[in-house]
């Protein structure tokens, strides 16, 4: 009579975890970061130093007409899409780098891209107004709808533009109170700076001979113009 075994030992090998390629996978990565935010950082500077054509010495009277601000304003836009970008390609390149060293450490990645997928959707939904706001910074920066020493006219304020940021414009009023607008709630906006703005003349109170009008008291007759000529 043959013996059944209860149970059968089963040998299960622990999967080897691939170092060698999660090493060269964050040196990559990270050589691909460097190389992107120096390359970033390079195009910045030469944007924000400006073109050198107009710095020859044949052009040297080109230069007076150039705003003052306008190298302060070409710096902050440079510098806003630079960070925007720098920041950009941070997180594809983290993503990444996260996703194959998972994989060569033998984790089901399908699963956890689901959970971060699902997450990411609940975030979208309660930050609509801030993602709002950034999509508009963007927009303004990129298409120069205004910048640094532009007088602005909005619904809310009219004022100088201190500062451009990517969810915030600073703004000084005609009073002197500094105004935060938050770029996805300007819906409308004039540029005074851009446009050939001439301002409304108020209409002068006095004659045109300079003398004020004697104020009428309650009560007394109006004398018409046909009445005083009568009189003459």
């Amino acid at each position: 009579m043959t013996s059944i075994p209860l149970a059968e030992t089963i040998n299960i090998e622990p999967e080897k975890i691939d170092l060698m390629s999660i090493l060269i996978t964050v040196g990559v990565g990270l050589a691909v970061w460097i190389v992107a935010r120096f390359t970033i950082l390079r195009i910045t500077r030469r944007v924000s130093a400006g073109s050198s054509f107009f710095k020859k010495p044949h052009f040297k009277w080109v230069q007076p007409a150039i705003r003052a601000l306008d190298h302060e304003r070409r710096s902050q836009r440079a510098e806003t899409i630079g960070t925007l970008l720098t920041s950009l390609v941070s997180v594809v390149v983290v993503v990444i780098v996260i996703i194959y060293v998972l994989k060569y450490m033998n984790v089901d990645v399908a699963p956890l891209l689901t959970s971060v997928g699902i997450l990411g959707v609940a975030i979208g939904f309660g930050a609509q107004q801030l993602i709002r706001d950034f999509l508009a910074g963007i927009f303004i920066t990129i298409e120069d709808q205004y910048g640094i020493g532009d007088v602005i006219v909005t619904s809310e304020v009219i004022g100088t533009v201190e500062s451009v940021g990517l969810r915030i414009t600073r703004v000084r009023a005609e009073d002197g109170a500094i105004w935060y607008l938050r770029n996805g709630e300007i819906l409308r906006v004039g540029n005074r700076s851009q446009g050939d703005y001439v301002p409304v003349e108020t209409p002068d109170p006095s004659d045109q001979n300079g003398a004020v009008a004697a104020p009428v008291t309650a009560g007394a007759p109006r004398v018409t113009k046909a009445e005083e000529k009568s009189n003459e």
